[in-house]
């Protein structure tokens, strides 16, 4: 009887708090207050971002397509957290906050999307084309899927010259279903290639939702014709994120090859700033918001566990609105590109 006297005692000493789970059951990295913040500030920088080109479109200092990343912040910050120097990341369209949170300064990607001249297209990309080698960010695209194609060339790269670095591809739900995209995981499987595919989930492919186009709206299952492993993930959750991307950067840099991680995430706004959104109802957005809010999430964390006060989160929001009013001040000022710069830059 001793021993199990003594096993009740000793765990009853030790029952710890159950772990955190994210919203779906899956697992959330365990944050210290540094990465609390850093993780806010980082989100919260992008939506203040975002929402300074959606005024800025409606003025008319941004022309042509803009697509906002409002609403899936905690995607690429959470699996930003987890790369290393050299990693890529490559994406779609919408692609302000892949930049932002790759280290590209806030004033080059506004002064992009102007079409001012020290934009880091030189101005000549706009919202969905411009890329940063030294942030090894190789951009956002147009063509829906092509970038899936592109990040499989950059992994193929990585793995002839032995260097360790995994590429990053984001692609929509929508552009799951392009042919090229499997094409691309076949290779992927079948050379081993170090790359993660990222599908985010948004719900709705343009203004259709998953639930009318697509036979297997379980994308993490996408690459299992191919021997890939996927794991559903809280798009949502920063904690979330950041835990599967530890493992799947493990997977690609251990040799095993190529995973798909399917962030379930949501945007507030249209597809594009065209896009009215009719197709879904105003409660749908506002029950999105009011309780699975990535950044609202971190926030309410800090401030429970004591880790910042609500006067130091007004300084940081505060501090953001100051970059990102500079950044919009800076491409406003900014000159447009000369005549000559439509004769650079061209593959002859």
């Amino acid at each position: 009887m001793a021993p199990r006297k003594t096993a009740t005692v000793s765990s009853r000493k030790t029952a710890a708090k159950p772990a955190a789970k994210a919203s779906n059951g899956g697992p959330v990295a365990d944050f210290d207050r540094d990465e609390e913040l850093k993780a806010y500030r980082e989100m919260l920088l992008i939506r203040r971002f975002e929402e300074k080109a959606g005024q800025l479109y409606g003025m008319g200092f941004i022309g042509g397509f803009c697509h906002l990343y409002i609403g899936q912040e905690a995607v690429v910050v959470g699996m930003q957290m987890a790369q290393k120097e050299g990693d890529q990341v490559i994406t779609a369209y919408r692609d302000h906050g892949h930049m932002l949170a790759t280290g590209m300064e806030a004033r080059g990607v506004m002064a992009e999307l102007t079409g001012r001249r020290s934009g880091y297209s030189h101005g000549k990309g706009g919202s969905m084309h411009m890329f940063s080698k030294e942030k090894h960010f190789y951009g956002g695209h147009g063509i829906v899927g092509a970038q899936v194609s592109l990040g499989t060339g950059l992994a193929f790269a990585n793995h002839y010259r032995g260097n360790g670095n995994v590429s990053i591809a984001y692609f929509g739900d929508g552009a799951a279903n392009q042919g090229q995209v499997y094409e691309s995981f076949n290779m992927a499987a079948l050379w081993k290639l170090p790359i993660v595919y990222i599908v985010e989930n948004n719900r709705y492919a343009m203004g259709t939702s998953t639930a009318r186009a697509t036979a297997q709206s379980n994308y993490s299952l996408r690459g299992s014709g191919f021997g890939i492993p996927g794991i559903q993930v809280d798009g949502m959750d920063v904690r979330a994120v950041k835990a599967a991307a530890d493992e799947a950067l493990e997977h690609c840099r251990s040799g095993k090859g190529p995973i798909i991680l399917e962030m379930l995430t949501y945007r507030y706004r249209g597809h594009s700033m065209s896009d009215p959104a009719k197709y879904r109802s105003k409660d749908e957005v506002q029950k999105m918001r009011s309780e699975h809010d990535p950044i609202e999430q971190v926030k309410a964390r800090l401030v429970e566990k004591g880790w910042a006060s609500e006067d130091d989160l007004k300084a940081i929001d505060k501090d953001v609105r100051d970059i990102v009013a500079d950044s919009a001040d800076f491409a406003q000022a900014d000159p447009e590109p000369d005549a000559s710069e439509l004769y650079t830059d061209i593959l002859l």
